[in-house]
């Protein structure tokens, strides 16, 4: 047997590895989360220097970049989630902040997932108490091109943002009495940010928010809820993290781009791991997966093709 291996893993709990080898995986980086997220900043930066620049009359560069751009902004979403569990730096302070900045970015708010999230986590796959379950899943392939459009996303995201900024948050179990002051906060102080960003651009009477944030945001949407779609649907609905999550081979573009996250069953087994050790977790652990496929898009094709 792997030396890193317990013997309890046959049970479907979460002492798969030795406590040795997972504290050698536990250790956290500010330097590498650095790199990483400046490597995805850098990214931004260049695919939306080349959808501005291009846009109106290099069609053949404008259109690639603005889908680059796109998901660089929707893939926000990976340093949010990973600042969420605070496993990106060793910094909690860093980490809460880039948290929420990368939720600006991506339409999230940092506050609300970290709260909404652990919930995620203590009741995955939980039918009546997992929030990412709260909506309905697609029972026809109508319903599921629905969802992947992203609409479904765009519409909860407003009026969930818009509520928690009223002050609204008794519904959302997962946000405790302690909570709410900073979420609400949160989510007015990026609210704030949207409509500052609007009336900049209402001045210059550029189209910037649209054209830099919004319409790139909502292109790529889609992208990212493929991406989500496949982390647990056909997965197991009960608390085995070896069965009830999916972890998924793909290309290194978006293996970087989503800070390791499509090694998605061992973040779910060991949440404590951060992104740079997932790799070497995987490696570990792989043999005794239940779900670990190759590639999104055969993922989606899978899930479509059972709902025709």
């Amino acid at each position: 047997m792997n030396p890193t291996i317990s013997e309890s893993n046959l049970l479907g709990d979460r002492t798969v590895l030795t406590t040795a080898a997972l504290k050698e995986l536990n250790t956290r980086s500010t330097l590498k989360g650095l790199i990483r997220f400046t490597a995805h900043l850098l990214i931004l930066g260049v695919s939306g220097y080349l959808w501005g620049t291009n846009f109106g009359h290099n069609w053949a560069i404008a259109v690639p970049a603005l889908v680059i751009y796109g998901y660089s902004l929707a893939a926000m979403f990976a340093p949010l989630h990973e600042c969420s569990h605070r496993t990106a730096f060793e910094n909690n302070t860093l980490n809460d902040f880039v948290c929420w900045f990368a939720g600006v970015l991506s339409f999230y708010n940092g506050a609300f997932y970290r709260r909404y999230h652990k919930w995620h986590h203590r009741y995955v796959q939980n039918l009546e108490k997992d929030p990412e379950l709260s909506d309905p899943m697609p029972k026809n392939l109508g319903e599921y091109l629905w969802t992947i459009s992203g609409l479904p996303w765009w519409w909860s995201k407003v009026t969930t943002h818009i509520r928690v900024a009223l002050g609204q948050v008794e519904d959302y179990p997962y946000i405790s009495e302690e909570a709410r002051a900073e979420v609400i906060r949160s989510t007015r102080l990026q609210l704030a940010v949207y409509g500052v960003a609007i009336l900049v651009s209402i001045a210059v009477q550029k189209p910037w928010f649209v054209m830099y944030w919004l319409f790139p945001l909502f292109v790529a949407q889609p992208i990212l809820r493929g991406y989500l779609f496949a982390e647990h649907t056909g997965c197991s609905h009960d608390d085995n993290p070896l069965t009830n999550t999916r972890s998924v081979m793909t290309l290194f573009p978006m293996q970087f781009i989503m800070w390791n996250m499509p090694f998605h069953a061992e973040h779910h087994m060991y949440p404590s791991i951060p992104f740079h050790q997932l790799p070497a977790a995987h490696e570990q652990i792989k043999q005794y997966l239940a779900h670990v496929d190759s590639g999104y898009i055969k993922v989606n094709l899978d899930i479509a093709t059972k709902l025709v």
